[in-house]
């Protein structure tokens, strides 16, 4: 029983230990390739979610600006003047107003051109424009 035989094949033969320590070097191995092919497309997900945050905040941005000149152009003598001072006073983006009057309303539009500059994302979709209006009711003087 404590005599070896010989085996006829010619492949040498690893001890138990040997061939589990490869097996988890080789699957150490597969995880970082899976790594390496998975973190781009991670990468770009994120960044995706960050430009789309971005672009819904100065959406809302610009819908208050509108809100905010249709109410100064609404209540004010000189509607034009003071919808451009109050759209441009309520948000920190580079904004377009224009005033329309109608009857006894009035129309504020305001639009703002998103570069996009979040990494990879900005130069795929290139630049949103955000448009916004808000129509009110002129009040009397």
């Amino acid at each position: 029983m404590g005599s070896r035989t010989a085996c006829s094949c010619s492949m040498p033969h690893r001890p138990l230990r040997a061939r589990r320590r490869r097996a988890v070097d080789d699957e150490r191995g597969q995880a970082a390739v899976e790594f390496a092919i998975a973190l781009p497309l991670v990468v770009v997900v994120v960044l995706a979610v960050v430009q789309v945050g971005v672009s819904v905040r100065n959406q809302l941005a610009v819908e208050a600006a509108a809100r905010a000149g249709a109410r100064a152009a609404a209540a004010s003598a000189h509607g034009a003047v003071s919808a451009t001072r109050a759209a441009s006073g309520a948000i920190d983006l580079p904004i377009e107003v224009s005033v329309r009057t109608s009857g006894d309303s009035v129309t504020v539009t305001v639009t703002h051109v998103d570069p996009t500059d979040v990494a990879i994302i900005g130069a795929a979709i290139g630049p949103v424009t955000h448009t916004a209006s808000a129509t009110m009711a002129i009040e009397p003087p």
